[in-house]
């Protein structure tokens, strides 16, 4: 299936060509940027709007084969002169609004995630060169008719509003059907069995995979699997391979599912009980204000926050081995299972384990 382009991708392209087309005072048809996971992608840009003093250029989003609601959504980013050096990143209509903590973004802030703001910033400073030591440059990032392209999100929930997110870890958009995806992990742990491996890290995402890798530099890297939303299906595959042991790697939000015996993870499927995670709380000796906090958190994030802020790590112990606890049991204790809890950084907050 085709693979496509993140909305970071799109607003880091059309943020390039903006920049170059001001500096250079001509009209910029095309870029190339350089994607998190190491390789360039050009880009066409569908507009190039420029004057003396700004420069508007948009990209189509292109999601490849991925029943993605931005795909053919314009991403457009403006770029103007101002007088303090440095880029300033600002969010336009379409673009969301952060009015909740709890995201990793600041409140009152666009929805621009850390990977795309860093891409953007990087590319702009690229394209701009050294007149960023005399003056700075204002990005603003737009995506027409965006506020109602959210509404088939998340992202109210969340406390985005106003438009989408922009987002993307990678910078490419890969199409997964949930049979193909399920199939994939599936066949991930045939392979690290079939190689002799007797020891698997199933992590629930890239970063939590990239975290485990640096904890387990001696572990070959064939035995290390992104199981994303299935985590059940991969501990019986573990258990149907001759798997013996298995070490989770995730974060708090999926954690949060699985401790509560919630072995597909997707977020539609199932929300974070904040109500569960107070009453884990309450049990590690949280006071009863921190607990009403808890319950009334926006995400799992947002827990994590909470309790760090109150020295609370007994909370994250309690997590990790209420996530060994519900897998050990999940599979009949038939696999050694270690629980690994980092937070956004890649620090463990908390390691339990069942069996073995």
């Amino acid at each position: 299936m085709r693979t496509g382009f993140t909305t970071g991708a799109c607003a880091t392209a059309a943020a390039k060509g903006a920049t170059i087309a001001l500096v250079e005072q001509r009209p910029v048809r095309e870029v190339t940027i350089h994607l998190p996971i190491g390789r360039d992608a050009r880009f066409e840009l569908v507009r190039c709007e420029l004057d003396a003093e700004r420069c508007r250029c948009g990209v189509v989003k292109d999601a490849g084969d991925d029943p993605d609601v931005t795909h053919g959504a314009e991403i457009q980013a403006t770029v103007w002169w101002e007088p303090e050096p440095g880029v300033h990143l600002r969010g336009g209509a379409g673009v969301g609004v952060v009015t909740r903590p709890g995201l990793g973004l600041e409140v009152g802030g666009p929805a621009i995630n850390p990977v795309p703001r860093r891409m953007i910033v990087e590319a702009v400073s690229e394209a701009a060169g050294d007149r960023l030591a005399a003056r700075g440059l204002a990005v603003e990032i737009a995506v027409p008719g965006g506020d109602e392209i959210a509404k088939k999100t998340l992202n109210g929930r969340l406390g985005i509003v106003g438009g989408i997110s922009i987002l993307g870890t990678t910078g490419i958009v890969k199409p997964w059907s949930t049979a193909s995806w399920r199939a994939s992990v599936e066949q991930a742990i045939d392979v690290a069995a079939a190689n002799g491996q007797r020891h698997v890290i199933l992590s629930t995402g890239g970063r939590s995979e990239k975290f485990a890798m640096r904890l387990f530099p001696e572990v070959d890297e064939i035995a290390f699997v992104e199981m994303g939303i299935f985590t059940g299906h991969a501990l019986r595959r573990c258990v149907a391979r001759g798997i013996e042991r298995a070490t989770l790697a995730g974060m708090i939000g999926k954690y949060a599912k699985l401790a509560q015996g919630h072995f597909q993870t997707h977020v539609a499927g199932n929300q974070v009980d904040v109500g569960f995670l107070a009453e884990l709380a309450a049990a590690s000796g949280a006071p009863e204000a921190l607990q009403a906090e808890i319950r009334a958190a926006n995400t799992a994030r947002h827990v994590q926050e909470l309790a760090l802020a109150a020295g609370l790590t007994g909370f994250f112990q309690a997590l990790a081995d209420r996530v060994a606890e519900r897998s050990h049991a999940y599979v009949h204790g038939r696999l050694a299972v270690e629980a690994i809890l980092f937070d956004f950084e890649g620090n463990v907050l908390g390691r339990g384990a069942r069996g073995g």
